[in-house]
C-alpha cells in the first residue's frame, strides 16, 4: 500500500467543478489509484497560479469545491484524523485523505483563521508556496527573508491544536527560523536531496539531518526536476538514490512518499515553477506505476517490512504523534 503525503488533487477538482464537471475523484483519478495501490493520501488545497494575486478568493473557492467532492464521494473516500481511520477505510475499501494547505497565503494575516481551518477539517498546512506571505518566504522568496512574528504566531496555533507543519517549499531561512521555533515535529512533505539534484526545493543534509533530530519525516519527491539535474538521469532509479541518501543520514523510519504527481495541472499553472513540458519521472511517470515503483524498490534490496515503513507506516506513526 503507498499514502502519499503530497497531492494537489483539489486543484484539478477545483478547475474542473468550475467547468461544470462533477465526480473529478471518481471519474478521474480513482482508477489511476487503485493501479498504482494507492490508497491514500494528503490532499491539499494549494493557490494555483495565475490565482496567487487573489489568494483568499482562491482558498474559498478551493474549499467550496473540496466540501461539495467528498460530500459526493462518501462511497469511495473517507477523511482521516488518525490511523485509526486510515485503517477503518481501508476495511471500508475508500480512498483515505488527510486534508492539507500548501501555503497559507489565503489567510493574509488573520491568523485566528488556522482555526476555522481546522474546524474544517484540515490537519496538514504550510507556511508558504514559493511566494512571501505574511507568514514566510518560499523557496523563490528573497534569500534574506525567513519566518515573521505572524509566522512564528501561527506555527504555535497548529501546534497547540494538533495539526502537522510542512515546511518543503520553505526558503532555507525560514526552514532554520521554523526550526528554532517548533516544538513539535514537523515534516518536509515533498522534498528530495539536494546533495544529489541542487536545486532550491530539496534538502541540504543539514537540513534533513534537522528532521531527523526532531523526530520528523521527508517524504521523497517524484518530480523530474528535483531528482537530478542531467535530463538523462531523471529516472526512478535515480529517485530511489535520494531515498538511500536520507535514509543513510537519518534512518528508514524517518522517510516518506510525497510524489507530488501533477500531469492533471494546467499548463498556465505548471509553466510557473517547471522548466519543460511536464513528462514525469522515466518509471514513475504517474500514481499507476506505483507497483513498478515497489518492485524497483525490492531490486534494490528493500524488504517488505522496509516497504511498509516508506509507503504508509511511517507517516500513522507521526500522524498520532502529533494529531
Amino acid at each position: 500500500m503507498l499514502f502519499d503525503i503530497h497531492g494537489d488533487i483539489w486543484t484539478d477538482v477545483t478547475e474542473k467543478r468550475q467547468k461544470g464537471l462533477k465526480n473529478i475523484i471518481r471519474d478521474y483519478h480513482l482508477e489511476r489509484f487503485k493501479k498504482g495501490n494507492m490508497v491514500g493520501g494528503i490532499f491539499v488545497i494549494w493557490i494555483d497560479p495565475p490565482h496567487t494575486s487573489r489568494p483568499k478568493e482562491r482558498l474559498i473557492e478551493n474549499i467550496k469545491a473540496m466540501s461539495v467532492e467528498l460530500w459526493e464521494s462518501k462511497d469511495i473516500i473517507k477523511v482521516i484524523y488518525n490511523s485509526n481511520d486510515f485503517y477503518q477505510a481501508m476495511d471500508e475499501n475508500k480512498i483515505a485523505v488527510l486534508l492539507g494547505l500548501e501555503g497559507l497565503s489565503g489567510i493574509g494575516e488573520e491568523i485566528e483563521n488556522i482555526y476555522t481551518l481546522y474546524q474544517l477539517g484540515f490537519r496538514h498546512g504550510s507556511l508558504t508556496w514559493n511566494e512571501e506571505n505574511s507568514l514566510g518566504t518560499g523557496a523563490r522568496g528573497t534569500i534574506n527573508r525567513g519566518l515573521t512574528a505572524l509566522g512564528k504566531e501561527a506555527i504555535g496555533i497548529m501546534e497547540s491544536i494538533g495539526m502537522i507543519l510542512d515546511v518543503s517549499h520553505a526558503n532555507d531561512k525560514t526552514f532554520w527560523d521554523i526550526y528554532n521555533v517548533a516544538r513539535k515535529p514537523f515534516i518536509a512533505s515533498h522534498s528530495n536531496s539536494r546533495t544529489l539534484c541542487n536545486v532550491p526545493r530539496n534538502l541540504t543534509d543539514e537540513q534533513i539531518k534537522a528532521i531527523g533530530e526532531v523526530d520528523g519525516l521527508v517524504g521523497i519527491n517524484a518530480f523530474n526536476e528535483f531528482i537530478h539535474e542531467d535530463k538523462n538521469k531523471r529516472s526512478v532509479d535515480y529517485l530511489i538514490n535520494h531515498i538511500e541518501h536520507i535514509i543513510n543520514l537519518i534512518g528508514i523510519d524517518k522517510v516518506a512518499l510525497g510524489f507530488d504527481f501533477f500531469e492533471y495541472i494546467g499548463k498556465d499553472a505548471a509553466n510557473t515553477f517547471i522548466e519543460d513540458d511536464y513528462i514525469g519521472t522515466k518509471g514513475l511517470e504517474n500514481i499507476s506505476k506505483g507497483k513498478d515503483f515497489i518492485l524497483k524498490l525490492k531490486e534494490r534490496g528493500f524488504t517488505k517490512e522496509d516497504i511498509e515503513k516508506i509507503g504508509y507506516k511511517n507517516f500513522l506513526n507521526l500522524m498520532n504523534r502529533i494529531l
